[in-house]
């Protein structure tokens, strides 16, 4: 039914796009059309077909030559009152779970209230349909952190990129479990597997830097004004890390098994990986990244179906990795006691 319904939403878009519908039907399209380009019987057309319409979704039939062309109405010719086409208001309501994340920060109340507002455009029957679909498709993101916590630093950090304002900042730095001053010209706020960060200019680095929003302990905004640099290009810079880790260009290859090869298949793990099959059902999966700390826990995660065969610093890195998980499990077993650090 959902696969109908936005099929039938784009289907109209595609019309009003094109003007005057060249190549596209003008009127609409029959039960058997839509059940050949569906793939499924007329029968699951016809009654999908009713179902949305008791809901109250604007489809109409009107009987052409002798057929029962189906389509949505136009809001536009029609004058309907609806601020969104079906399918934004459809990626609107699913991706509800999607903002949970965002609780308790002005980007989250935000988009409810955007939301509350879709949803008084709506007619209590399509709001109950709705309701009902939601149940078959779930949005979730995990881990992530509490960010109700941290809404004023976020706030106030988006206020300064958004004003171009340098901050001062008290940042603790997790590796070093350490704090220290710095200056920063917030370039953006980049929310990246379950995690804010700030994007900017470290005066004290003289280069651009990733820090965690959550790990700010003191915001200063000052009065001094800053401009991007020309050169720089987010999605450039972002582009090279296996994550958010930035360093050295490192070209890594790692062969996993046959087991594992087709999860590893699947995804884009990073946007200019090779992925080379072999002959024994495993492959050989090879990209350049931007330093190796967050690859190498990658490449851990998958155990002994994962074997790093360049760089050889990176396979020294995973074998002590290795020597030392094996030896902690060992004296555990000899003593009988809990692992410890």
């Amino acid at each position: 039914m959902v696969a109908l319904l936005c099929y039938l939403a784009l289907w109209v878009e595609a019309l009003r796009l094109s003007g005057s519908g060249d190549g596209l039907p003008k009127l609409g399209k029959s039960a058997a059309d839509l059940a050949k380009d569906l793939d499924c019987h007329p029968r699951t057309v016809y009654r999908d077909l009713e179902a949305l319409q008791i809901a109250g979704f604007p489809i109409y039939t009107e009987r052409v030559e002798g057929k029962n062309l189906w389509s949505l109405l136009d809001t536009v010719k029609h004058q309907i009152p609806v601020p969104f086409s079906l399918t934004e208001l459809m990626a609107l309501y699913f991706g509800r779970d999607m903002l949970k994340v965002f609780k308790g920060t002005v980007f989250y109340d935000s988009l409810e209230s955007l939301f509350q507002k879709v949803k008084t455009t709506l007619p209590p029957e399509s709001i109950k349909y709705l309701k009902t679909v939601e149940q078959t498709l779930s949005l979730g993101i995990k881990p992530f952190k509490e960010y109700g916590k941290f809404k004023e630093i976020i706030n106030r950090v988006n206020d300064a990129a958004t004003h171009k304002k340098t901050i001062e900042i008290v940042y603790y730095t997790m590796s070093r479990k350490k704090e220290s001053k710095r200056k920063v010209d917030p370039y953006k706020v980049w929310f990246f597997n379950g995690t804010f960060y700030l994007v900017g200019l470290c005066h004290v680095r003289e280069e651009v830097r990733i820090f965690a929003l959550d790990r700010i302990k003191m915001l200063h905004q000052t009065n001094e004004s800053f401009e991007v640099q020309e050169d720089f290009d987010f999605e450039e810079f972002v582009r090279p890390s296996f994550g958010v880790f930035q360093g050295a260009p490192t070209k890594v290859k790692v062969w996993f098994s046959p087991d594992v090869a087709g999860y590893i298949k699947e995804k884009v793990w990073q946007e200019k990986q090779e992925i080379h099959p072999q002959n024994d059902g495993s492959i050989i999966f090879e990209a350049e990244v931007a330093g190796t700390d967050e690859i190498k826990f990658w490449i851990m995660s998958w155990g002994s179906h994962a074997l790093v065969l360049e760089p050889e610093s990176l396979r020294q890195e995973i074998r002590a990795e290795a020597d030392t998980v094996l030896a902690k499990y060992a004296k555990a077993v000899e003593e009988k006691t809990p692992l410890t650090a």
